[in-house]
């Protein structure tokens, strides 16, 4: 596991979470992926597939704003990039 990209992740999805400018069903899926990749019990790319999959369901939601879906595609590449490392 590449530590550097697995912490950059996570600080990504915090300031998704703490965001005010995106929906609040935005920052709760950001909040619940840093969860599930916090989960010990799971390997490191089921982790990641389970925030990619939540993290693109919130991408694909027409009330949040570009920004906001500029950010979970960078997220969501990330993840994507770790799950392969």
């Amino acid at each position: 596991m590449d530590q550097k990209l697995y912490d950059e992740v996570l600080y990504l999805l915090d300031e998704l979470g703490q965001d005010t400018t995106v929906p609040k069903n935005v920052r709760k899926s950001a909040t619940d992926s840093i969860s599930r990749l916090g989960n010990l019990k799971e390997s490191l790319d089921i982790k990641c597939a389970t925030a990619v999959s939540l993290l693109d369901e919130m991408a694909n939601d027409p009330n949040v704003p570009a920004h906001g879906r500029a950010a979970l595609y960078t997220v969501i590449s990330k993840l994507e990039a770790l799950a392969k490392s």
